[in-house]
């Protein structure tokens, strides 16, 4: 039984991007990242010619999503009884927002072959079948506890899955432009990793196969009782 995921709210990253879409906020964001260190309500609100209210509640709202980090220092330099109240100053946070539509997830892929050509030096067992296992593992531990079905993981990965009668096609491959130029490389990467998905969640009704089409992941689920489909990315 597949789930409706599509009324799920927005993730981090795209709530964190509209944040920067409001003129003002964005303003403020830019202004704080450019300074040398963290910045008050107050010197924000001057250097920006704005009320402190509106600096306030904008530098707030990025706090919020994570795009500033709140620290608090006494800036008259004086210390103990009499020195007054920390100020609530603003600085960038360590935060990375990459935002990608559809989306894409280079940095698991570029992980990934780090990892086996590491352990494949280290060892001296071939690169590819070092990566096919890291993927395996990789797409069980995207299984985790927690996880509904594989309609739900494939989704949160970036997969963007679609029902097909009994199989599911996946209309997005988060590792294009690598499977474009590497396709057996990066295909069989995939295949593995969603092979890992299905035995993390035990999903024995369907099988991970090879079907490259156009428009489409390299990869389709397929119902375990249809016979397998296998096709050589070329």
């Amino acid at each position: 039984m597949f789930v409706d995921h599509s009324k799920e709210a927005p993730s981090p990253d795209v709530s964190a991007v509209a944040a920067l879409d409001e003129p003002t906020r964005r303003r403020l964001y830019d202004h704080v990242v450019r300074q040398p260190g963290p910045v008050s309500r107050d010197e924000a609100a001057e250097a920006l010619g704005l009320a402190r209210q509106t600096a306030a509640f904008h530098l707030d709202r990025l706090a919020d999503e994570s795009l500033l980090d709140v620290v608090y220092e006494r800036r008259s330099g004086r210390t103990g009884p009499g020195a007054g109240r920390p100020a609530k100053l603003y600085r960038r946070s360590s935060k990375q927002v990459t935002v990608s539509l559809p989306e894409r997830h280079y940095e698991l892929a570029g992980r990934l072959l780090a990892q086996a050509l590491e352990e494949s030096e280290a060892t001296g067992e071939p690169v590819r079948p070092v990566l096919h296992r890291k993927a395996h593992e990789l797409g069980t531990q995207l299984a985790g506890p927690g996880q509904a079905d594989a309609f739900a993981v494939l989704e949160e990965n970036g997969f963007e899955p679609r029902c097909d009668g009994d199989a599911i096609v996946l209309g997005n491959c988060p590792f294009h432009a690598l499977a474009r130029e590497h396709t057996q490389t990066v295909c069989g990467m995939n295949l593995h990793l969603l092979r890992g998905v299905l035995e993390g969640l035990a999903e024995s009704g369907l099988q991970a196969c090879l079907a490259p089409h156009a428009g489409h992941c390299c990869v389709r689920l397929e119902p375990t009782s249809a016979p397998p489909t296998s096709v050589r990315p070329s």
